[in-house]
């Protein structure tokens, strides 16, 4: 099997603890298998577990050592985790938070290169590494922003910015971790729109939400998880009803669906 025909993610049986062990488990024995190139959904309310498995994708957490529990990215159970995250494109809270400091919009992107948020006195950017940060801030129509201090940028400005950020290095997947936060209506669907010609244009989507809203018409299947268990899995169509979604959320809602996106009301 060929690198890029490997499965992103096999989890066989996996436990994750968050915090003590009273808790309740962040994952609870989750089975899942996510391929390379899925545009895929990960749905569910907040402390459900969603950001938890991206970060035990991303090797920030570890589940428990346990008989019959595995977890491979990418059809490897051991990584160096800077060369791991050379290969995905992440967008999530926690940079955003991170990126207080005067960096500016390019040197945030920059920082994609070296799995950091600006650039330090140790990191020797080179003329490549100058040129494609250059080209993904004109993909993303956001030049503008090179120059500009990440503390001056709008929410949705730096949303973008990090989005530039997590391309920059030519992931294969991108995950996008509750992208909508502190957003604006505007800034939202100009983050629809974005993460739609991505999916397009050939880089895989891992999106990982409580919004219906932000699910794109690109994107085939869904995982609907729920105290840290998987509750459904499956085609879009099969999964988005409104009996899994009040079960998902514990209360009754409906379904709406426009232009291939989905809304409760």
């Amino acid at each position: 099997m060929t690198a890029s025909a490997l499965p992103l993610l096999s989890l066989e049986h996996v436990t994750v603890l968050r915090g003590t062990r009273e808790q309740r488990p962040a994952l609870d024995d989750v089975t899942l298998q996510i391929g390379a190139g899925e545009h895929l959904c990960i749905l569910g309310p907040n402390g459900c577990g969603k950001s938890t498995l991206i970060k035990t994708i991303t090797r920030e957490c570890y589940p428990l050592a346990r008989e019959g529990s595995s977890i491979s990215i990418l059809g490897r159970e051991r990584w160096d985790i800077f060369e791991l995250r050379s290969l995905l494109g992440i967008v999530s809270p926690d940079l955003l938070a991170s990126c207080t400091t005067g960096a500016t919009g390019r040197d945030v992107v920059l920082s994609g290169f070296f799995s950091s948020t600006c650039i330090f006195p140790h990191q020797q950017p080179d003329p490549g590494h100058l040129a494609r940060a250059n080209e993904t801030l004109s993909r993303l129509g956001i030049s503008y922003l090179a120059n500009r201090p990440v503390v001056e940028m709008s929410s949705g400005e730096a949303k973008r910015t990090l989005i530039a950020r997590a391309l920059v290095h030519e992931p294969r997947t991108l995950l996008f971790d509750e992208p909508s936060n502190a957003l604006d209506i505007g800034a939202q669907m100009q983050l629809r729109d974005a993460m739609r010609k991505l999916a397009r244009s050939g880089v895989s989507i891992l999106l990982v939400t409580h919004h219906v809203s932000e699910i794109i018409p690109e994107i085939e299947r869904v995982i609907l998880l729920r105290e840290g268990r998987v509750l459904a899995d499956g085609p879009k169509c099969f999964v988005l009803t409104e009996e899994h979604l009040s079960n998902l959320f514990g209360v009754a809602v409906r379904l709406g669906q426009q232009d291939g996106f989905f809304h409760l009301y």
